[in-house]
This record gives structure tokens, C-alpha cells and sequence, in this order.
């Protein structure tokens, strides 16, 4: 790692993340820790990488970025799952803005 530094860093989603695994693996062989990620990823990913950009890109109109990528990897299902996840943020949320941020979610599931 010496003489090495990151340039830039994002956000990515879990269905991302199994994306680029995926296109890693038909070219290389995977180390143990990226076949561990690919085997958690696509047990966990909920929808697949073409709707949850356009959810991404939905929810971060209202949300910042960090919040839309939380809320696509999690898909709430109701308002007390969507609640937890904005127990840490500052500030407070409207019912009616939870409520169309649920909507979102529904639409692209």
C-alpha cells in the first residue's frame, strides 16, 4: 500500500457491488474476502442494479445521497423500518415526506 492514495470515493449499492463481482469474477479468480461479499450481496440484494439506480436517483432529489443509497439497500416495507433508519440523521422528517419516500420504494419494487 505505500505510495498509493484514493482520489475519489461514492457511494455504491449492494446490487452495484454484486455487478462489478460479478464482471470481476469472468476475468479473475476472486480472492476469499470478494467471494465472501459476492455470497452476502446477492443473498441480500433486494432488487436488481437497473431500478435501484433509478431509485437512487429518485430518492436523492429529497434525500442526500447517503440516505438514498441506505434506503435502496434496505427497502424499507413500512414506516417503522424508514423511521429507524433516519433515527441517527439530524432533524426531522414529515409523515407525508416519509410517506412519499415509501411510495418511491413501492413503485420500484
Amino acid at each position: 500500500m505505500i505510495g498509493k492514495k484514493v482520489i475519489d470515493t461514492d457511494l455504491i449499492t449492494t446490487a452495484e457491488v454484486k455487478k462489478v463481482l460479478e464482471e470481476l469474477s469472468k476475468h479473475y479468480e476472486l480472492t476469499y474476502e470478494q467471494n465472501l461479499v459476492l455470497d452476502h450481496v446477492t443473498k441480500f440484494s433486494k432488487i436488481d442494479e437497473g431500478s435501484v439506480n433509478k431509485l437512487v436517483e429518485e430518492l436523492a432529489e429529497t434525500l442526500k445521497k447517503t440516505q438514498a443509497v441506505k434506503i435502496a439497500d434496505i427497502m424499507p416495507e413500512d414506516m417503522a423500518d424508514l423511521r429507524l433508519l433516519f433515527a441517527k440523521e439530524r432533524g426531522t422528517y414529515k409523515k407525508e415526506d416519509l410517506e412519499k419516500i415509501l411510495e418511491t420504494v413501492n413503485k420500484h419494487r
